[in-house]
């Protein structure tokens, strides 16, 4: 198996200072995409508890072993940074600089290079050196607040909108906006990306609808937020959920008629009778399971879904016909996304294991240096 894919970035060299969440998760988009990514492990591990033959996030990876607090460690790091075209690493502001890896070392051997920085909280501001998960970056900047019912507490979005929405995927981003900068200047430089300002960046529409006069600043009140009863999550006879979106008036039609209650509903843009209109869409759908309801808008226009489990999701006829989900070393994955007409990207190699690329890496990207280090 290469260490390159045939995807729109191959060529391209990662060197990945390993760690958790949204750090390895923006390295794996760019393996999906063609990358060499080598994935520097330290003894011991990353601090998450998974197997590595499962940890997903790693694969299209190759992994090589260091200990950054070894004589010969931040020499090695230096080493593969000088030859390649990117570095990610997240931890917290001044630790990459302690350990003497930080941008400006790595620039000075690499002035080409671009340099990715993952945190939470940003490399400044008064939190930058505190310890933080997604759900205080996602709680802070407005996001967590707007999402679940305007009765009870708000709901957690397990960590897709902080580590992988507003994290990951501005890394990337900022990455490969800075690598297009360097490929036409030579001239590499640092990307901040904190979970902070994506997050916030991802809420610049609702920003705007609240100036407007089109939001309101508390949870269950607006269009698009469970509010309107025609935009929501409904539970069916098994116990089971349909997810609505029937927005627009020929939708909406559709759907009532469809459901049964088309004789019977408030007007649609009756804001008074909503709460009226909610009831009667629940009481509907608690009369049938979710698969009799599925088939009732099986071929509608009506912006239904079934709400499908984790386990559920790759078998749904649309997603199956796509090959949005693959299997893959005996894991059944989400296959890389987007798609390419010309470069196509793969899951090429099952998760790195940590140290197991030392010798192979060495040798294809001439780093002497890492020879021996797989006894670590």
């Amino acid at each position: 198996m290469g260490a390159s894919g045939s995807g729109p970035l191959a060529g391209v060299r990662v060197v990945e200072l390993a760690g958790i969440g949204p750090g390895p998760f923006a390295a794996m988009l760019l393996a999906d995409l063609g990358a060499d990514v080598v994935r520097v492990d330290r003894p011991g591990g990353a601090g998450l508890n998974i197997d590595p033959a499962y940890d997903v996030t790693n694969r299209n990876k190759r992994s090589v072993l260091l200990d950054l607090k070894s004589p010969d460690g931040p020499a090695a790091v230096l080493d593969l940074a000088e030859r390649a075209d990117v570095l990610l690493e997240g931890y917290r502001p001044g630790v990459a600089e302690r350990l003497g890896v930080g941008p400006d070392a790595c620039l000075a051997r690499n002035p080409r290079m671009v340099y990715g920085r993952m945190t939470g909280w940003g490399q400044e501001g008064p939190l930058a050196d505190r310890a933080g998960h997604d759900i205080g970056y996602i709680a802070i900047t407005g996001a967590l607040g707007m999402i679940g019912r305007a009765d009870e507490p708000p709901a957690i979005p397990a960590n897709l909108l902080g580590d992988y929405a507003g994290g990951s995927l501005y890394l990337v981003i900022g990455v490969l906006a800075a690598l297009q900068h360097a490929r036409a200047t030579g001239t590499g430089q640092v990307v901040d990306a904190a979970i902070v300002d994506g997050t916030a960046h991802l809420t610049a529409m609702i920003h705007g609808m609240m100036a407007a006069g089109g939001w309101q600043d508390r949870r269950g009140a607006n269009l698009l937020d469970g509010g309107c009863p025609f935009y929501g999550t409904y539970e069916t006879a098994d116990g089971g959920h349909m997810a609505v979106g029937a927005l627009e008036q020929r939708f909406y039609d559709e759907f009532v008629q469809l459901l049964g209650i088309a004789d019977a509903a408030p007007a649609r843009m009756d804001f008074d009778r909503w709460e009226e209109l909610r009831a009667a869409v629940a009481a509907r759908f608690r009369t049938r399971t979710r698969h009799e309801w599925t088939a009732v808008f099986q071929d509608s226009d009506t912006c239904f879904a079934p709400v499908l489990s984790l386990r559920e999701a790759p078998a749904h006829p649309h997603l199956a016909a796509r090959g949005t989900f693959t299997d893959h070393a005996g894991i059944t994955q989400p296959a890389p996304a987007p798609r390419f007409s010309a470069t196509p990207g793969a899951v090429r190699r099952p998760p790195a294991r940590p140290g197991a690329d030392t010798a192979e890496v060495a040798r294809d990207w001439e780093v002497p240096r890492l020879a021996g280090q797989e006894e670590l």
